[in-house]
């Protein structure tokens, strides 16, 4: 039996020895240390067989607390190497939270549906036999090794003086009988929470559907895509029902949505960079008549094998640009006193999705041809409005892209940095602007121009460098042979 469980704690020291060497490209010791270990921990106790302890990981290196969107395994289910065993909502995303063991889920400790749960927590255990799981149904978070806030009152009863023997009696199982409660309402989902995998906040996003009149039939009351499709919405009141003359006694009607994790840590980097950083506005208008001629062109003969968007041809635009001009592909890193400038241009996309903003990465965008930056960036698209980008998709990045141009009332706009970049481009739409010519008889021509608003953090970038990148992405936009140079 002891060269069994020495076998079993060599074979997870090697499991994380091995996910240490896929993790270490980010850099980031903090992030390293709690992504590799999973923080698991093999105990042996006399009151519950062997078994090892799931805490809440860290799925990026930004993430100090996580919601448990859903489990995918079930008490008594059997566990096996990179099989997803819950999903979790981090920062930026909902991602599958894979398990690298053996063995078996004897206890689902924390709830789905749980927001705001500590990197580290205890969420679950797994043990290595199947006979083994009955064991668990009473194991706590306590005996896990987590103590729970009761437990301090708990040793200053400890520490009274032995003469009043009985009413110590009486602390202990005050403290004992409370600690499972808090641990079962830490697991609860808040009131007014809804919960809704990425599929359904999708769809429901596309038909203009509020979730807070569907009633979820996933586990735990989750709302999923089906209850969205089946959704059919209620008859309007007429003026004179009593829903109508009810909402105008108590004043304006109003929703609480409440915040995500994601939504939190958007407010909190977008409010940094308008706090800390110096930014001032460059703007052009560019002549993109030539680019359209030429993805019409591409698209004509590419038989399918790719689709370009003048969205993928502006990525490789401003990736050309900022290696004419390098000042504009750098970073603010005042921690380590230094401004960092990148040899190679990664752009980060800006993405609307169901939940929040997110901007996956094109990296190397400057080496790569316009088919594989189309196709990435489809790729990373549809992963982002899933919610199933990995960190190291949508974290990073040296510049930025913001476009609107789908939205034909938006002419231009200006965007917020992205720190530690410094700077980011907004794309306005399309418009018809008639241009001076001497070979047509009516003495002009209407031509197709975009507005570019670039945004530059004045701490890296002068204002002459702003201007000097603005000219030069005119240049490659509005003559795209730039793009074989």
């Amino acid at each position: 039996m002891f060269a069994q469980r020495a076998t079993s704690v060599l074979r997870a020291s090697a499991t994380h020895a091995a996910a240490a060497s896929r993790y270490s490209a980010f850099g980031n010791s903090s992030f390293l240390a709690s992504q590799v270990s999973l923080t698991m921990a093999r105990l042996y106790s006399s009151k519950f067989p062997d078994h090892t302890v799931i805490h809440m990981p860290a799925l990026s290196p930004t993430m100090t607390q996580g919601g448990i969107m859903s489990w995918s395994k079930n008490v008594g289910d059997q566990l096996s190497p990179g099989e997803p065993i819950a999903e979790i909502e981090t920062d930026k995303a909902s991602m599958d939270f894979e398990f690298q063991e053996e063995g078996y889920l004897a206890k689902i400790l924390v709830e789905a549906g749980a927001q705001d749960v500590p990197v580290g927590k205890p969420i679950a255990v797994y043990v290595e036999e199947a006979d083994d799981v009955p064991a668990f149904e009473t194991f706590t978070a306590e005996d896990a090794g987590e103590a729970p806030a009761a437990a301090a009152p708990k040793e200053e009863a400890k520490e009274e003086p032995k003469e009043e023997p009985k009413k110590e009696e009486p602390k202990k199982d005050e403290g004992a009988s409370s600690a499972p409660k808090k641990d079962s309402g830490a697991s609860k989902a808040p009131a007014g929470r809804i919960f809704a995998s990425p599929l359904a906040k999708t769809i429901a996003l596309d038909k203009g559907i509020s979730l807070k009149n569907i009633k979820g039939s996933g586990p735990n009351g989750r709302i999923v895509a089906k209850d969205v499709e089946n959704y059919k919405a209620p008859a309007v009141p007429t003026a004179s029902s009593p829903v109508t003359n009810a909402a105008a006694d108590t004043g304006a009607s109003y929703e609480d949505i409440p915040l995500t994790s994601m939504r939190k840590t958007i407010a909190s980097r977008l409010l940094q960079s308008t706090q800390q950083s110096p930014t001032y506005i460059v703007q052009s208008q560019l002549n993109v008549t030539k680019l359209l001629k030429l993805r019409q062109s591409l698209n004509a003969t590419a038989e399918d094998r790719y689709k370009l968007s003048v969205n993928d041809l502006l990525i490789k635009a401003i990736a050309l640009a900022s290696v004419r001009v390098p000042q504009a592909n750098s970073a603010w890193l005042a921690e380590e006193g230094v401004i960092r400038q990148y040899n190679n241009v990664d752009v980060s996309v800006a993405v609307a999705t169901p939940t929040g903003l997110i901007t996956p990465i094109v990296k190397n965008a400057h080496n790569r041809g316009l088919a594989a930056i189309s196709k990435e960036v489809k790729e990373l698209g549809k992963k982002a409005k899933a919610g199933k980008l990995a960190p190291e998709e949508y974290q990073g990045g040296t510049i930025c892209i913001s476009n609107l141009g789908m939205n034909h009332a938006v002419n231009a706009f200006t965007s917020i940095i992205n720190p530690p970049q410094s700077a980011i481009v907004a794309i306005g739409t399309t418009d018809k602007k008639a241009v001076p010519s001497s070979v047509n008889e009516q003495g002009f021509v209407f031509e197709d121009v975009i507005t570019v608003t670039a945004t530059f953090d004045h701490r890296v970038i002068d204002g002459a460098v702003g201007g000097e990148w603005i000219r030069e992405l005119k240049k490659i936009v509005e003559n795209p042979l730039e793009f074989l140079i």
